[in-house]
């Protein structure tokens, strides 16, 4: 049965189309070519053709994967996109360097059915051709379906480093609410462990002034991870307004959260403190004199007049310069 422009395989129609692959292995893994007679539809044709519903058979590919030239104003951006934020400086930098070479990596786009064609993948590529004052932009035609595009765009812009961690919880977040994807599936089908597709949405759980500094890199992933601990909105942004401020280091936030949590367990600590005698002033000196002598981490235990001197050695290179200081030798 032909199912509106999709074409059929006219030398064997009891021929079922092969599995998808799983994406985790990028975005080669959805546009492999098949060398069935799908190949030689409409995806190579000039003309515009139909997209299929989404229920509808998997991708059919160009067999040659040839690009060819559309015109920019043409192709529509992708409503799958899930970059918010654009470099402009960066972008400049990609449109010179489409002027003095042309643009060396075809983009992706698909046909609609008024005749324009959507872009999947490059969306850089396209905005920077069109800084860069061109009219076309080399392209490569693929017939897919609305979720098959929108795991395209997920694919790719997971594996580019400037991808910030709120644009990747917001990918998964739309992978379960369009598609009703379990969090085994998107893990499944975007190559990561279940546990880091867990970690990105729970960052949609934070304040969304704290999602904000998240997104221009006040605070990292780490950061945000740390912060979740906290119960309420207002607790989170009064510390991570304190983290920022003093510049704390992701280990220091933790530490410092976990103290929020367990204030308990600090006052004990904190009694234990009170709790020691406090180093004589002369020993404390003669402590600093050796460490700079030595170069090594000293402490004097003073009781009375009567003690000892512990120095601490991380490695064979402080013992024998420690043993050399001494005067002494093995």
């Amino acid at each position: 049965m032909n199912h509106g422009n999709i074409p059929t395989n006219s030398t064997n129609p009891k021929s079922e189309p092969p599995k998808r692959r799983a994406l985790g292995k990028g975005l080669e893994s959805l546009l492999s070519g098949r060398n069935s007679a799908m190949a030689s539809g409409a995806a190579s044709d000039a003309t515009p053709v139909s997209a299929p519903h989404p229920s509808m058979a998997p991708a059919f590919v160009d067999p040659g994967g040839k690009p060819r030239d559309i015109e920019i104003s043409q192709i529509d951006p992708n409503p799958y996109q899930t970059r918010s934020r654009v470099d402009e400086q960066k972008l400049g930098e990609l449109a010179q360097s489409i002027v003095a070479n042309g643009v060396v990596q075809p983009i992706i786009v698909r046909p609609l059915p008024n005749g324009r064609f959507q872009l999947i993948a490059g969306e850089r590529r396209w905005r920077a051709s069109e800084k860069a004052g061109k009219t076309t932009v080399p392209a490569i035609l693929r017939q897919v379906s609305d979720e098959q595009a929108m795991e395209m765009t997920i694919v790719e812009n997971l594996q580019r480093a400037d991808l910030n961690p709120i644009e990747q919880a917001h990918a998964y977040e739309r992978l379960s609410r369009d598609f009703k994807m379990t969090q085994e599936q998107m893990a499944q089908r975007t190559g990561k462990d279940r546990a880091t597709v867990t970690n990105f949405l729970r960052l949609l759980r934070l304040p969304a002034e704290v999602q904000s500094n998240v997104e221009v890199g006040e605070l990292s992933f780490g950061h945000a991870r740390a912060l979740l601990s906290l119960g309420s909105p207002e607790e989170i942004r009064k510390v991570a307004a304190r983290v920022m401020a003093t510049a704390l280091s992701v280990r220091q936030t933790e530490i410092y959260v976990q103290h929020l949590l367990n204030p308990e367990r600090k006052e004990k600590k904190d009694e234990s403190k009170a709790k020691q005698k406090p180093v004589d002033p002369n020993v404390r000196e003669a402590q600093e004199k050796l460490q700079r002598q030595l170069g090594l981490k000293v402490r004097i235990e003073d009781k009375s007049g009567r003690g000892r001197v512990v120095i601490e050695y991380s490695g064979l290179e402080d013992f024998d310069a420690l043993m050399s200081a001494l005067g002494a030798s093995l």
